[in-house]
């Protein structure tokens, strides 16, 4: 199923969802951040999903790391929350969510990094490589925030 976001377009669809999701910025013993390319969008993205019935937030995060990334995960910190309401995203079979996400930072402990049918690459990326990569707004303003190092989450 693909997907199309949109940030602040007066074309976009209206939502006929909301989703409590996570994403987490993983890095690597060199402070690379990992991202995936995502196979509904073509877009990088850092790994995290919706959240599902039964789980905490950063539970959630860790889940959609293993499941995208092959990676065994643990929560270090929070970079922050993104609900931005011009923030929509389409999928073909008809949803128009809003999404509201909380991203956290995650250090590896484990596991094998392996591609997933969610992703159709994986790479860890340095704060001058992730501009160059072709990904929505909403994904290189957390890496923004992730690598500006700012001492309280940002609140949005």
């Amino acid at each position: 199923m693909a997907r199309t976001e949109y940030f602040d377009d007066p074309s976009a669809p209206e939502p006929n969802s909301m989703v409590v999701a996570a994403s987490a910025v993983v890095t690597d013993t060199e402070g690379r951040v990992l991202l995936q390319r995502r196979a509904d969008s073509g877009l990088w993205a850092l790994p995290g999903g919706g959240m599902e019935l039964g789980e905490s937030l950063p539970g959630c995060a860790v889940r959609e790391v293993k499941e995208e990334t092959g990676l065994d995960v643990e929560i270090t910190g929070l970079v922050g929350t993104y609900t931005d309401p011009r923030h929509i995203i389409a999928y073909t079979d008809g949803e128009v969510r809003r999404q509201f996400n909380i991203c956290f930072t995650a250090q590896i402990v484990g596991g094998e990094l392996a591609i997933s049918d969610e992703s159709t690459e994986l790479r860890f990326v340095a704060v001058n490589e992730y501009r160059d990569l072709d990904m929505h707004h909403t994904q290189g303003m957390r890496l923004k925030h992730y690598f500006e190092h700012h001492a309280e989450p940002y609140l949005g």
